[in-house]
């Protein structure tokens, strides 16, 4: 969708749209005053970084050139996005309570960063630099962890306004749109401002890293992957794209060791502070074992069309959804490879998405959030080509459901068929839908192209 011609100064609807959106910022300091933690500096503390990270959403747009209107207009979306996250920034939830606040308060009674070597959380160690970083400063640690999440809300969104402008003309608004939808995503603002949650640093990253592989940058790309994996395991779900990427040419062997390298230094500082090589890398392995007891945790994935009640060999049922994930991601690394010729930016796109989907689709112990990066990847989808909407739309009802049964503490839609009950059966149903559309929309793009008939 190109631009329309652009008036010499913008229009009273843009200035409007500035002006509400300012307000709506500066009516964020109401609900900050009241919170219920910190003292009243503390809160002021945390309404100026608030107010200093919408600032600073204003800097990729700048980056970009947009027209003068334009910009005035995203002011309203940013500020209702702000505005929204400063009403949720008091709640409280039982991962925050059991988890975060605890690992927290340990950092804090232990030295700062002097606690990095303890056994602290099991989270990878660049969080815990930043759990550490926060022990020092006078503000509760409930908003300070959800402020460096909604810091990286604008990193995510700045990602996917890069990936959406790699599929438009120079003059498109629709990059533009992409930064705007994904601050106001649902399963967005909710993630960090109301959970407490991480989701967006490695989601962010992984947008970056992936815009980077488009503008032929695969030093940055797998860079970025790599310090994205430092943050979440969750990155695996998009990894076999890179390993396409190099099956299709597009890099070089040696651009892989980059990733190691990313990762290596991210956690040599908790090497120098102390801390085991062995605990820093079974991290991720403990964090595979936690799962084991139920194939799944609330998340829309295959083994939701099992009855609540169901009996099943778990252990049978795990290694056969492991196994179909690793057939999923070998299949298109070897239909990428294939069609090496005719997989352009758009199949990779596709493909992308198709992983993001389907991945944790089909893998075993995944939880409500583990769909993060299907619901941002699909949104930059349907913002850089339009006709794939329906994805993003399923995928973000799937999820926010899944995110709704967490936050709510009770079910959305329970199915009762054959006597059976069925209590993520709707939300399966929308990702499995949106995976085969995916995978259809893939299809057509790598058919090969026919050429002249021979006579």
């Amino acid at each position: 969708m190109s631009s329309q011609p652009l008036s010499p100064r913008p229009s009273l609807r843009a200035l409007f749209c500035a002006g509400t959106g300012l307000a709506l910022l500066l009516l964020s300091l109401v609900p900050v005053l009241g919170l219920t933690r910190g003292s009243a500096g503390a809160r002021c503390a945390v309404f100026l970084l608030l107010a200093a990270i919408a600032a600073g959403a204003a800097v990729p747009l700048a980056l970009r050139r947009f027209p003068a209107g334009w910009l005035l207009t995203a002011l309203l979306p940013i500020g209702l996005a702000f505005f929204l996250r400063a009403l949720l920034l008091d709640y409280v939830t039982p991962d925050y309570e059991t988890f975060l606040s605890q690992w927290a308060q340990a950092f804090r009674e232990n030295g700062g960063f002097a606690a990095v070597r303890l056994p602290i959380g099991n989270y990878n160690a660049p969080y815990l630099y930043f759990l550490a970083a926060i022990s020092y400063l006078p503000v509760p640690d409930l908003y300070l962890i959800k402020l460096f999440s909604i810091l990286f809300d604008v990193v995510l969104a700045w990602g996917g306004l890069r990936l959406v402008r790699r599929f438009c003309p120079p003059d498109s608004i629709r990059p533009l749109v992409c930064f705007c939808l994904l601050l106001l995503l649902p399963t967005v603002v909710l993630n960090g401002s109301c959970w407490g949650q991480c989701d967006s640093l490695y989601g962010a990253l992984t947008l970056h890293a992936l815009a980077c592989a488009l503008e032929q940058r695969p030093k940055s790309s797998l860079a970025l992957l790599g310090v994205a994996f430092s943050f979440k395991l969750q990155t695996v779900f998009l990894l076999p794209l890179w390993g396409a990427l190099w099956l299709m040419g597009r890099l070089k062997f040696r651009h892989l060791f980059c990733f190691p390298a990313a990762y290596g230094v991210t956690i040599l500082p908790a090497l120098l502070l102390g801390k085991p090589l062995g605990d820093i890398l079974g991290v991720y392995l403990g964090q595979t074992q936690e799962g084991v007891g139920s194939l799944c945790y609330n998340a829309a994935t295959v083994f939701s069309f099992l009855p609540y009640d169901a009996q099943v060999d778990e252990t049978l049922g795990a290694k056969l959804g492991i196994a179909a994930a690793l057939l999923l991601a070998l299949t298109l690394l070897a239909l990428l490879r294939r069609r090496r010729k005719t997989a352009d930016e758009t199949a990779l796109l596709a493909a992308a998405a198709v992983m993001a989907i389907g991945v944790p689709f089909l893998l075993p112990y995944m939880h409500d959030r583990y769909f993060f990066l299907a619901d941002v990847l699909t949104l930059a989808w349907a913002c850089a080509l339009p006709r794939r909407w329906y994805c993003a739309v399923l995928v973000q009802l799937s999820s926010l459901s899944a995110y709704a049964v967490y936050l709510r503490q009770r079910y959305t839609l329970i199915l009762s068929l054959g006597g059976r009950t069925y209590v993520m059966l709707a939300e399966a149903l929308l990702m499995l839908a949106a995976l085969i559309l995916a995978l259809l929309a893939l299809f057509a793009r790598l058919r090969p192209v026919a050429g002249p008939s021979a006579r």
